[in-house]
């Protein structure tokens, strides 16, 4: 599992890990059942404390996205299909919300975000 972290962000450590997790098993990177690092090894390769690790396997716990069995480990937690794929979609739909802002922004209509798409689109 390869993580980046960026210390200068504006998004705290925890939370740019857990979304990196979550990418990683929304994109199947990280398959059902499969052990995470633990939380002392992940800390040691990232230069993190353990304690932001625990935080962010406990909240993707609290999320539905990974098991922890005490004394064996994190684990991936097994999903329900259609819910791994309307994570999938909202992960879509995001990057799309994103695109439009940043389109609105510097003065594009919704017809001249539209063209965009349809222009995009003729290559797939």
């Amino acid at each position: 599992m390869r993580i980046i972290l960026n210390n200068t962000s504006m998004v705290p450590i925890y939370e740019q890990l857990m979304d990196q997790i979550k990418s990683e098993i929304i994109s199947g990177g990280l398959a059902e059942n499969e052990v995470l690092p633990s939380v002392r090894s992940l800390s040691a390769e990232l230069r993190i404390s353990a304690l932001t690790v625990k935080k962010a396997y406990d909240r993707l716990e609290e999320e539905g996205f990974v098991v922890t069995v005490h004394g064996k480990g994190t684990y991936v937690a097994a999903t329900d299909k259609q819910l791994a794929m309307e994570a999938r979609k909202k992960t879509v739909e995001d990057d799309f919300a994103a695109a439009i802002q940043k389109a609105s922004a510097i003065g594009l209509t919704k017809n001249d975000i539209i063209e965009i798409v349809e222009i995009i689109l003729e290559d797939y």
